[in-house]
């Protein structure tokens, strides 16, 4: 932490204070979690304990208990004091859920690109594509599902409103663990071809087939 002194109208230093904020252990534990959760490596009805993954990833049970408290939250985890943990079954209402709310949000971030995204943007969405062939050829699912969240935040952030990703981070989780159990060669394939519909549209400014790929692509 660094500290700069300005003075005031009144003469008086005060320090402008700089700190970087770096995710808590709790934080990186949530993660790990999370992501498993969604990649189905910990999948419904899995029974996980405290001691355990305090135990495997090192750290204390404090930070633990605060990213299984967060997962409960997200609906993730079922936590019972008499009987353990276990990861929940996929609920058909949250994915409902999750869904609406990436659609409308995607829809209009797609026609706000055909106003805003630039010629590097574009070269970058391109960029994101071949690597995604490049993930369809090998069948590499857990690439190719990171590949397609990241053509979907830089869409986003590309666009000006990176916040959105935000709240649709937040929100699609539910839908991921769904995308997980039915990410086939087939299926990579057909989210691959509508993303080059996307951005096909987005090149020719049309935001309404922007629009419809991107309902079509979710």
């Amino acid at each position: 932490m660094s500290v700069d002194l300005h003075r005031n109208a009144t003469g008086l230093p005060l320090p402008v204070l700089r700190q970087e904020i770096l995710p808590t252990v709790a934080d990186q534990v949530f993660d790990v979690l999370q992501q498993r959760i969604m990649a189905l490596d910990l999948p419904p009805d899995t029974r996980i304990s405290e001691v355990e993954v305090a135990t495997q990833m090192g750290v204390s049970r404090k930070p633990v208990r605060e990213a299984f408290k967060r997962l409960a939250k997200l609906g993730f985890l079922h936590i019972r004091p008499q009987s353990g943990t276990t990861v929940t079954k996929i609920s058909e209402d949250s994915v409902v859920k999750s869904r609406f709310i990436r659609v409308a949000l995607e829809m209009q971030t797609c026609r706000t690109a055909c106003e805003t995204m630039t010629p590097q943007g574009l070269a970058t969405l391109a960029r994101l594509i071949e690597r995604q062939e490049e993930a369809v050829a090998a069948n590499d699912r857990n690439r190719f599902h990171a590949l397609d969240d990241r053509f979907h935040q830089e869409i986003c952030i590309l666009s000006g409103v990176g916040f959105a990703w935000d709240v649709i981070s937040e929100s699609k989780a539910h839908m991921d663990r769904v995308r997980m159990l039915s990410l086939d060669s087939s299926s990579q394939r057909l989210a691959l071809n509508e993303h080059v519909m996307i951005l096909d549209a987005i090149k020719a400014k049309d935001g309404d087939a922007a629009a419809a790929a991107i309902t079509n692509s979710l």
